[in-house]
């Protein structure tokens, strides 16, 4: 899935708008609804979050994982009163409602896939102007709103509501989403990735809830494992932004695929991120090679710890 906004046009102006204000972009994920006396006990035993000690209006993050235990999606999720809402990517929003649905037997819970608009308010005004807390969920009638910062970058997700702000392009709008070391699934990782490849692991996981869909293989690696592969940031030291996909070597070793390409006006660089090999850490030299119209091209880079950045500095 790619960002989906307007037609990139001042993306330097765009990005300023993000880091010092706020703007808007729809599209990059979508609302699935479970509704129902049983909705918080059927998803207990389904998603990584313990909803059971999460009050009526809270946030967290979650993942919803294949039986193997690997990823089937990344989640937003807000329980309220006989209810819970999930916010994922919206290449897989689909087949996860399809997914739980599936789950759903002599269950009083209800899942509806909402089929409106998902709007995303970025900045540090988009708190503000989405009248929600941090780390908090409201309904208004059909309208609503949940506020998930990515690192230190506020963001609001927004259905039945409109606001007036500046909509934004893809260009801008991935460069932050970089900067925060926020993963797209099916871009960044997908459904080969294990949950503790792609970090987020003490917010989204609790290992005394009890059994989970998944619950084996991040149990049994939290305790006596390790994985190989780690999601980390990729900073490029020359003026050229690698395509996707391009090969990250250490010497002649392939360790990792440059992903989320897009260039930051903050740290001054092409950037992205990368499922990088677990040998190498913050600050470790790398090389990215590409082929293009049939010549081997190569870039230094060095891979970094995430965030990349924390957005204390518009």
């Amino acid at each position: 899935m790619a960002d989906r906004g307007a037609p990139t046009g001042d993306v330097a102006a765009e990005y300023r708008q993000i880091r010092t204000d706020v703007g808007s972009i729809s599209g990059l994920h979508r609302l699935i609804t479970v509704r129902g006396p049983d909705a918080v006990s059927f998803l207990q035993g389904l998603v990584s979050q313990d909803l059971l000690s999460m009050s009526v209006g809270q946030v967290e993050r979650s993942f919803f994982l294949q039986p193997s235990g690997k990823l089937a999606a990344l989640l937003w999720v807000g329980v309220g009163t006989e209810e819970v809402v999930l916010f994922c990517d919206a290449d897989v929003a689909a087949d996860t409602a399809g997914a739980l649905a599936r789950y759903r037997i002599r269950v009083k819970a209800e899942i509806d896939l909402d089929e409106r608009p998902v709007m995303e308010l970025w900045g540090p005004s988009a708190f503000e102007v989405a009248a929600t807390e941090p780390g908090h969920w409201h309904r208004n009638d059909q309208a609503v709103s949940l506020a998930a910062a990515m690192a230190g970058m506020p963001r609001a997700f927004l259905v039945g509501v409109d606001v007036d702000v500046p909509r934004l392009g893809t260009s801008a709008t991935t460069a932050i989403r970089v900067e925060a070391g926020e993963p797209v699934m099916e871009v960044d990782v997908d459904h080969s990735t294990i949950p503790q490849e792609c970090g987020f692991i003490p917010e989204s996981v609790s290992f005394t809830k009890g059994c989970y869909l998944g619950q084996e293989l991040v149990a049994r690696i939290d305790t006596r494992g390790h994985v190989n592969r780690r999601l980390m940031g990729v900073t490029i030291q020359e003026n050229t932004v690698p395509p996707a996909g391009a090969e990250i070597l250490l010497e002649t070793k392939l360790v990792g695929r440059f992903t989320s390409p897009t260039e930051s006006l903050a740290l001054r660089a092409p950037i992205g991120l990368s499922l990088i090999r677990r040998e190498l850490g913050d600050g470790d030299p790398v090389i990215v090679q590409w082929w293009f119209d049939g010549e081997l091209k190569t870039v230094k880079a060095t891979v970094r710890d995430l965030p990349l950045d924390d957005f204390t500095n518009p």
